[in-house]
């Protein structure tokens, strides 16, 4: 096998096509799901996929003879759906291939069964998985909104949906650490604290019942609306600061591969390429970013804990 040649035909780096050789190994892939147009309809219904998202996965489905499939393509498709499988059960982050647009949802696809088995192993039920993976459409709608400028953080975040290590209950996601259940935050609604109290009360009972052999000690979040900055801007009854104030705030530590300043942007303007004078200034919080950084200011990304 020429990994020069699956690299240089496919335009990516060599050692992005060596890693997913060395991590997949000759470890077992997964099926696509029937691509024919019930099931596969169906599939995309329940994963939350927007017409538009949905027709275009269909429209490029790697059937047989697809002339948008080389053999290249075909093998990366393959061997990123075993890098991903061989991590079943994994928490951490996974990088799963290239950053080539939207390949990876194909790898989701094909690992949907794979890891509601996974939950039914585990006696989760199916609205819990069913909320979970829809996560899917949500993203590749924030993706075409963003005109793909965040899908290679996307598909890296997604691995967590389809290898057990990410749950979706009410209000916020859960991620599964070693002492500690890291917080993320939807695009689902307002993040009003009966929400959240709802939601991390579900937490506190779904993991010791699903994962009885796991021990987290604490909440843990690490995120941009953390940053005590934000309190010099929005009002003090603001969901954001009601959320914040949640939190002991641990010591600023410089983020690795993390800048407060771009994910600020992608969270609240959903674009990264828009000139500041340019984004919208419809809320206190879009004022906020905007005044914040045109004043040279930068954000931060800080981590809290909550017991």
């Amino acid at each position: 096998m020429d990994l020069d040649h699956i690299a240089a035909q496919l335009g990516v780096p060599v050692e992005e096509i060596e890693r997913v050789h060395r991590l997949a190994g000759d470890r077992p892939s997964a099926s696509l799901p029937d691509p024919s147009p019930a099931p596969i309809g169906a599939l995309l219904d329940r994963l939350a996929v927007r017409p538009e998202d949905a027709a275009e996965i269909i429209a490029g489905w790697p059937h047989p003879g697809s002339p948008q499939w080389s053999p290249e393509l075909r093998w990366l498709l393959d061997r990123s759906t075993a890098l991903v499988r061989a991590d079943l059960g994994g928490y951490g982050w996974l990088a799963p291939g290239p950053e080539l647009p939207r390949y990876f949802v194909y790898v989701y696809l094909a690992l949907v069964d794979v890891v509601t088995a996974y939950h039914q192993e585990r006696g989760i039920s199916g609205a819990v998985t069913r909320a979970t993976l829809a996560d899917l459409g949500r993203n590749l709608a924030v993706d075409r909104r963003m005109k793909g400028e965040g899908w290679p953080v996307m598909q890296s975040w997604l691995t967590l949906h389809v290898r057990g290590g990410l749950y979706e209950l009410g209000r916020l996601q859960f991620q599964r650490g070693d002492t500690t259940l890291d917080l993320h935050i939807p695009e689902s609604g307002p993040l009003t604290p009966a929400a959240v109290d709802a939601s991390l009360d579900e937490a506190r009972e779904f993991f010791p019942r699903h994962f009885p052999g796991e021990h987290y000690e604490a909440f843990t979040c690490g995120s941009w609306l953390l940053d005590p900055q934000l309190l010099d801007y929005l009002p003090a009854d603001s969901n954001i600061v009601r959320f914040q104030r949640r939190f002991e705030i641990l010591p600023y530590e410089e983020p690795v591969g993390l800048d407060a300043d771009v994910e600020a942007r992608r969270f609240v303007f959903r674009t990264l390429s828009t000139p500041l004078d340019q984004l919208p200034r419809d809320t206190v919080l879009q004022r906020a970013i905007i005044d914040h950084l045109t004043a040279g200011r930068h954000w931060q990304w800080r981590r809290g804990r909550l017991r």
